[in-house]
């Protein structure tokens, strides 16, 4: 009887939602000037023609330099910048761009990853009646379409799994997620659908089973992010823009307008950062897309100005694939503290996330234990007691900072925007702040729409919807096939080349290096476990990439997958860098310096220190220390106290094992603690203590003394591959 009521009440409520959800979808398409766009059709095709070649950074920084006037200078290569400069440009427009670091490195490449509309803002919009938030939803929803179709080589549809575990939740849950298809119309990826319990269960095999009712399942968009934001700069470059990474603005150019008297933004003064040379890039408008960094600049332009950035720190953590399936994510619609938690298959792996907290504006955000810590208790609630979600296994860890927004044209300043505002100051600087990856196109052409008005610029409508991006053009879904024929690749890198840059993998193949092997032919790989190959790293130069940090984040994303694999590959990177750049020994030596620095505070290797160190408490019964203790002396024959390379080898030697002495320094300085160059007992039996709460996993050291032990009269190979063992 108390399910009945409680599915008659869902019903109820789920009837008046759906009629007043017609009703806005009604109103929406009466005020709605875009309301034309209810189906992806490509708008007119661009006036100007698309290069061939992608200029190099140079002759990027020599246009800058030497143009007279742009139409429009944006500032900050995320997303948003990248996608107004795209926008300006295939309007006709000329068109400029600086970022200060590189493309992508902010925000735009920490996100969760997923191209949505937003089921939890739907949520709000319909309790609240709250037609701002419907209209936000319903352009995001319409947004995800585009931005499958214009670049299918980097996104695709994922199903999303919304486990339930009280009856009189599956028919709140399905008619809300039926709401968010509703709304999306004919540009619903694929209709939602609900699952029995055992069904469920088979789909999702590692989800928490006891009093699991059932579940439903909707699609949403995933993608590369950086890889998709550097596709939106690339090809804006491609149509002229002069764009260039690592140019940052030192200060704004004002001269007094000679009609009003007043100063009006003019350009800008701008350094470059890797030369330190300075130079004037005059535009008749100055447009701000700087992310958190929005009152920065703003403040460059007047110093009284009231902030409107409201910055939320959001941390994800990766962990291994095989916490999630290869093809379906996790929603947790009501973690502990009301936050949402996703928990998504992404470059097989697994990545979850995130957090919301406020934080202080930085170019360097730290993701922090705690926030590791509170999306793992998340997943325990949802995975099986059978797996273990363990702190070791946590690969890499990162922090983004959201820009949350007030509007500064609302009455009310201290209300967050939940959408995208525009702002043009007294003296004619653009700002576009706040909104969410999603929408990056329909707010590059609201902002682009503001600057022609605002500086009576010559320009036609918008050219952006259905605008195919850098390697869209021949990609399909067998190309990779074409890649494995034509140049020997492996299946799995050819896959991997095929979905980061469409039909430009043939680029990348052709330069791939002969392995001198039967197979693969070509493609000499970075790390064993990873598809990253030589090649990416030269074709990374050609797309702008500066610093190692470029290579291992943004144009490879190894240092989001696993920052320990990331770390193996950065001498290799260097060499490869350092030949294709001319750089001294001195500067391949700070390279690898900033990106161990990068790995270790800004993706997580920093909390993989803090997990065992000198001071860690040794929890183990007796029994456990007496056969650790027993197990170390098989190595310490002489009762030192402690181990080294020579008493490692001499055991492997005994069973005719042979591992290269670089490989045995690598293993034992992971667990030599005080870095003495040798590992004592009281460091081993920490780091079994360590291994048995969860804290560490995949330690080599432990994983080859355990096989030693057990095999020391068997001879059998001992793996000393990192085992994929996280932070």
């Amino acid at each position: 009887m108390a399910f009945r009521k409680a599915v008659k009440g869902t019903v109820l409520i789920g009837g008046g939602a759906i009629a007043t959800i017609f009703g806005l979808s009604q109103f929406s398409q009466y005020r709605n000037k875009h309301g034309n766009l209810v189906y992806i059709q490509a708008a007119e095709p661009a006036n100007v023609p698309m290069k061939n070649h992608l200029p190099a950074r140079e002759d990027q920084l020599l246009a800058l330099q030497n143009t007279s006037e742009f139409d429009v200078l944006i500032i900050g290569g995320g997303a948003t910048g990248s996608g107004c400069a795209l926008d300006a440009v295939t309007r006709g427009l000329k068109t400029a761009l600086v970022e200060r670091d590189d493309f992508s490195s902010g925000t735009s490449s920490r996100s969760t990853k997923l191209i949505h509309g937003g089921v939890r803002y739907l949520q709000k919009a319909i309790m609240k009646l709250d037609f701002e938030q419907y209209k936000m939803v319903k352009e995001a929803l319409h947004e995800r379409a585009n931005l499958l179709e214009i670049a299918p080589h980097l996104s695709s549809p994922l199903p999303i799994m919304l486990p339930v575990y009280k009856w009189w939740q599956l028919p709140y849950y399905w008619v809300g997620i039926k709401l968010y298809d509703l709304v999306a119309g004919s540009q619903c990826l694929k209709s939602s659908y609900v699952l029995s319990k055992s069904r469920a269960l088979e789909l999702f095999p590692m989800l928490q089973k006891d009093r699991l009712v059932g579940a439903i399942v909707y699609y949403d968009g995933q993608h590369n992010d950086a890889r998709m934001n550097l596709a939106i700069a690339l090809t804006a470059a491609r149509y002229g823009a002069a764009t260039a990474n690592y140019t940052e603005v030192v200060h704004l150019l004002k001269k007094t307008d000679p009609k009003s008297g007043k100063e009006r933004v003019c350009g800008a003064h701008c350094r470059d950062v890797l030369t330190g040379q300075e130079f004037d890039v005059k535009a008749k408008c100055v447009i701000n897309a700087t992310g958190p960094f929005t009152d920065s600049v703003r403040k460059m332009d007047d110093q009284e100005v009231a902030n409107i950035c409201q910055p939320s720190a959001g941390v994800h953590i990766v962990m291994p694939g095989y916490y999630s399936p290869d093809n379906m994510g996790l929603l947790d619609p009501a973690t502990s503290d009301g936050r949402v938690i996703f928990f998504l298959p992404w470059e097989k792996m697994t990545v979850a996330g995130t957090t919301d907290t406020p934080t202080d504006i930085t170019p360097h955000p730290i993701p922090k234990e705690e926030d590791i810590n509170f999306i793992l208790n998340e997943v325990r609630n949802y995975l099986s007691c059978d797996v273990e979600v363990r702190r070791g296994d946590v690969l890499a860890a990162w922090s983004g900072i959201r820009p949350l927004v007030t509007d500064p044209n609302s009455k009310d300043t201290q209300s967050i925007s939940r959408n995208h505002i525009v702002a043009v100051s007294d003296s004619g600087l653009v700002t576009i702040a706040g909104g969410k990856w999603t929408t990056y196109r329909s707010m590059a052409q609201d902002t682009i729409d503001a600057a022609v008005q605002a500086h009576n610029l010559m320009a036609g409508s918008s050219k952006t919807v259905g605008l195919l991006l850098q390697g869209a053009k021949d990609w399909s879904p067998t190309l990779y096939i074409r890649l494995v024929q034509d140049y020997g690749l492996e299946s799995e890198v050819a896959q991997h080349l095929a979905s980061t840059y469409g039909d430009k993998a043939f680029e990348v193949a052709k330069i791939a290096q002969v392995t001198g092997k039967r197979w693969p032919i070509v493609g000499k790989r970075l790390v064993s476990e990873f598809p990253y190959i030589e090649a990416e790293v030269i074709y990374g130069v050609k797309e702008y990439a500066c610093t190692v940090v470029d290579m291992i984040s943004r144009r490879t994303r190894l240092a989001f997958l696993n920052v320990q694999a990331a770390d193996e590959a950065l001498p290799r990177i260097v060499d490869i860098m350092g030949k294709e750049l001319n750089w001294s020994e001195q500067r391949k030596k700070e390279e690898l310096a900033a990106a161990k620095k990068f790995l270790y505070y800004e993706m997580g290797y920093k909390a993989k220190s803090e997990q065992l160190t000198d001071s860690s408490e040794i929890s183990l019964v007796p029994s456990d220390i007496e056969r650790y203790k027993k197990r170390f002396h098989m190595f310490d024959k002489e009762n030192k106290g402690f181990i080294t390379i020579l008493d490692v080898q001499r055991v492997l030697e005994s069973i005719s094992i042979q591992i290269d002495e670089n490989t045995l320094h690598d293993i034992l300085n992971e667990v030599d603690l005080n870095k003495n160059g040798q590992v004592e007992l009281d460091e081993f039996l920490q780091l079994m203590s360590a291994i048995q709460k969860g804290y560490v996993s995949g330690s080599r050291l432990a994983v080859l003394m355990k096989t030693a032990e057990e095999n020391l009269h068997q001879r059998v190979v001992i793996p000393v591959d990192r085992s994929g063992g996280g932070l």
